[in-house]
C-alpha cells in the first residue's frame, strides 16, 4: 500500500507542479515525507528534482544567461553542501520532545522540526501577495545564491528565494526559465552526493524498502510531469494553490510535531 500511495501522490504532485505555481520540489517533499524520515525525504526529492532539471536543461541551456548562472550559482555550491551536511547532523539526533495524545506518543527530531517549520513558512510565503512582490537588487546575487544553496541543501526548498533575486535581472521569460534551471542543476549536483555520503555513513539509515519507495516515487513523478505537459494547461489556479498550501502546512505541522518524519 505504501508503494501505491507514494506513486499516486508523486504522480499527481508532479503533474500539479506544471500549473499550480509551486515547484516540483515544493510538492514532492511533503509526499515523500509521509513515508520516509525527513533526511531521506529531502534526498529523494533532490534526486527527482535533479533528473527533471537535467531533462529541461538539455533543452533550454542555450537560452540561459551564463553570467548570472555563475554569479548566482557558484556561491550556492558550497552552501548547498553545507546545508546537506547540516541536515544529516540534525537527522541523527534524538527526539527533541515527546507529545502524548491518548494512545499516541511521539516527537520530532531536529531535522523534522526544522523542515516542518520551513514547509509552513514557504507555504505562507507562496500565498502572500507582499512576498511575491519582493525583488532583491542584482548586486546581492552572490549573497542570494549562498542563501538559496543553504536552504536547498537543508530543506530541499530553493525556488522561491531564487526567483526573488532573478526577477529583477531584466531577463526575458525564456532566459529567466533557462537560467533558473541551470542554477537549480548546480545546487542539485552539489547536494545529492552530500546526501548520499550522509546516508552511507549511517546518519539516516536507508533500507532496501526506502530505496524502492524512492524509485517508485521517481518513476511516478517523471510520468506525472510527462502527462501534465501533454494534457494540462500551464496556468495558475487559485483553488489548487490554496489546496497545495494547505497540504504543505498540514504536513509541516505533522513533521514539526513528530507525527511523521
Amino acid at each position: 500500500m505504501d508503494f501505491v500511495l507514494i506513486g499516486t501522490v508523486a504522480l499527481i504532485a508532479s503533474g500539479l507542479a506544471l500549473f499550480s505555481g509551486f515547484g516540483l520540489g515544493t510538492l514532492l517533499l511533503p509526499a515523500f515525507a509521509l513515508f520516509l524520515p525527513a533526511p531521506i525525504a529531502v534526498a529523494a526529492t533532490a534526486v527527482v528534482h535533479l533528473l527533471n532539471n537535467v531533462f529541461k536543461g538539455a533543452l533550454l541551456w542555450r537560452e540561459a544567461n551564463w553570467r548570472i548562472v555563475w554569479r548566482f550559482g557558484l556561491p550556492a555550491i558550497p552552501a548547498a553542501m553545507f546545508g546537506a551536511w547540516l541536515l544529516g547532523k540534525l537527522g541523527d539526533t534524538e527526539r527533541l520532545f515527546v507529545l502524548e495524545l491518548g494512545p499516541w506518543s511521539g516527537g520530532p527530531t531536529a531535522a523534522g522540526l526544522t523542515i516542518g517549520l520551513m514547509l509552513i513558512g514557504f507555504a505562507l510565503l507562496e500565498l502572500s501577495p507582499a512576498a511575491q512582490r519582493i525583488r532583491a537588487p542584482e548586486r546581492m546575487m552572490p549573497v542570494g545564491g549562498a542563501m538559496m544553496g543553504f536552504l536547498g541543501g537543508l530543506t530541499g526548498q530553493q525556488g522561491a528565494l531564487r526567483s526573488m533575486f532573478l526577477l529583477k535581472s531584466g531577463m526575458d521569460a525564456a532566459q529567466f526559465i533557462a537560467t533558473g534551471v541551470m542554477i537549480a542543476i548546480l545546487v542539485d549536483l552539489s547536494r545529492v552526493p552530500a546526501y548520499g555520503v550522509q546516508l552511507a555513513s549511517g546518519a539516516s539509515a536507508l533500507t532496501v524498502r526506502d530505496a524502492w519507495l524512492i524509485a517508485t516515487g521517481t518513476a511516478a513523478a517523471l510520468l506525472g510531469a510527462w502527462l501534465g505537459a501533454r494534457h494540462v494547461k500551464k496556468v495558475t489556479i487559485a483553488a489548487v494553490r490554496y489546496a497545495v498550501a494547505a497540504l504543505m502546512i498540514a504536513i509541516g505541522c505533522a513533521m514539526a510535531s513528530g507525527a511523521i518524519g
